[in-house]
């Protein structure tokens, strides 16, 4: 499996982590055409070192949300469990930033927690 993602999408969600280090920022990804174009920002949201906590009752019924990101302030891109206890609640696809927020720290999981690989579409 493998997504597509638009390089400007990219780009913005690396700055997105970067604005937000030392905390952990979280949003969902609007998927169109096959590519994630766009995010949307979890509304009213706690953004901590550690976590990232929403009501998810503040979502809009989108049918093109087809993921989510969030970034790990520190160095490892792989999912924690309570990551992975998300993933199986949400399904789709799930992006991960890690520090220091570059394309290579970039990973993508499906909702078992699987890496799977990430095409970037100019």
């Amino acid at each position: 499996m493998r997504i597509k993602i638009r390089r400007d999408l990219l780009q913005y969600l690396l700055q997105l982590a970067r604005d937000f280090y030392p905390n952990e920022f979280g949003g969902f990804l609007r998927e169109k055409d096959g590519i994630f174009e766009e995010v949307l920002i979890i509304p009213k949201g706690y953004f901590g070192k550690e976590s990232i906590y929403f009501d998810t009752w503040l979502l809009p019924h989108d049918e093109n949300i087809k993921g989510t990101v969030h970034s790990h302030p520190g160095p490892s891109s792989q999912p924690s469990q309570p990551d992975k206890k998300f993933f199986s609640k949400f399904g789709g696809v799930h992006v991960i930033i890690s520090y220091p927020f570059k394309e290579w720290s970039v990973k993508a999981y499906n909702s078992e927690g699987v890496e799977i690989e990430i095409e970037i579409i100019d």
